[in-house]
């Protein structure tokens, strides 16, 4: 599809080459009327009328069979329509646009060259052979193969320009969610933080003035109490921390594999389960994606430990080539 920038220069176009084959066409008629010339010749006049009709349904459909099968219709109705009247001939030049458009590879070319041998003998049957009747289909043969070239390029200027455009716009997107990504990141590890220098440090002091006051009276009434909430405490103190290694992932700073590791020995270490990496030293991906799958490794071990009574894990990491044809 042209970029939409240059859509009106195509859509200029190909309003061009329709109004000149209508107005052709209605000098043929206006021609065969004024003479008196064969009624065959307004039959013809009215068929390639409804065949061009006809196409331009066609040419909606993007099928390159029946864009061939269309201009080959044309072609048949055109070439007798010719030889009954002679001002036929300069159809020929809306005709050479579509040889060049629907037709794949030399077929346009070749197809341009023969149609204008085809006019060349059809006016010197009618008139003699003149220099005019000869210049004329030559020239207008060679100015329609430079002008299908140049919409040739254009068009693939065309579509190139479509698919930088589309690259450009896919990159920004990238760029916009790697920005995200790492906001949420930076957001996380202020999180962290936080937590850290206040609810962690907090409840650290709680269990220590509770053991502080355990031991000072530890046959008070209200001792049991005081363990509880020192118990209390410290499993407060440690789902902190848990939350505090969540939200700050461990540093991409040598590639998602060392980090993979990091994360998977840190675990075990923590959990005292048994844990088996399959992890490769080098990963070729964009950022974002080995901070999103660092963030799904780290959230399948919570979920380990919360809700699996496991006693081995196994994490694997594996990048396949794809290729494509």
């Amino acid at each position: 599809m042209p970029h939409r920038t240059l859509a009106p220069v195509f859509t200029g176009l190909r309003a061009g080459l329709h109004a000149l084959f209508v107005g052709l066409l209605a000098l043929v008629v206006v021609r065969v009327v004024w003479t008196g010339g064969s009624p065959w010749a307004l039959a013809l006049a009215a068929v390639l009328a409804a065949v061009y009709l006809a196409g331009l349904g066609i040419a909606r459909t993007r099928n390159r069979a029946s864009g061939v099968a269309w201009i080959g219709a044309l072609t048949l109705v055109w070439v007798p329509l010719m030889w009954l009247v002679p001002e036929a001939a300069y159809l020929v030049f809306p005709l050479f646009f579509l040889y060049l458009h629907l037709l794949p590879g030399w077929a346009g070319p070749a197809a341009v060259v023969a149609a204008t041998g085809v006019t060349i003998v059809a006016l010197a049957v009618h008139g003699g052979l003149t220099v005019g009747g000869v210049v004329g289909p030559l020239v207008g043969a060679g100015v329609a193969l430079l002008i299908g070239l140049g919409y040739g390029a254009l068009q693939r200027r065309s579509v190139e320009s479509e698919a930088l455009v589309a690259e450009l716009l896919a990159t920004r997107d990238r760029l916009a969610a790697t920005e995200r990504e790492q906001g949420v990141l930076a957001e996380r590890a202020r999180l962290a933080r936080e937590i850290h220098d206040t609810v962690a440090q907090g409840l650290s002091s709680i269990q220590m003035l509770l053991y502080a006051a355990e031991r000072a009276d530890a046959t008070g009434p209200g001792i049991a109490h005081i363990r509880l909430a020192r118990q209390t405490a410290a499993d407060g103190l440690a789902e902190t921390r848990r939350f505090i290694r969540e939200l700050a992932p461990p540093t991409l700073d040598r590639g998602l594999g060392p980090a993979l590791q990091r994360l998977v020995e840190g675990w075990a270490q923590r959990e005292g389960i048994d844990v088996e990496a399959s992890v490769p030293t080098e990963v070729s991906l964009p950022m974002d994606a080995q901070t999103a799958l660092l963030r799904i490794a780290q959230g399948a071990l919570a979920n380990v430990s919360q809700h699996a009574d496991a006693g081995r894990v196994r994490v694997a990491l594996a990048q396949e080539a794809r290729t494509c044809g």
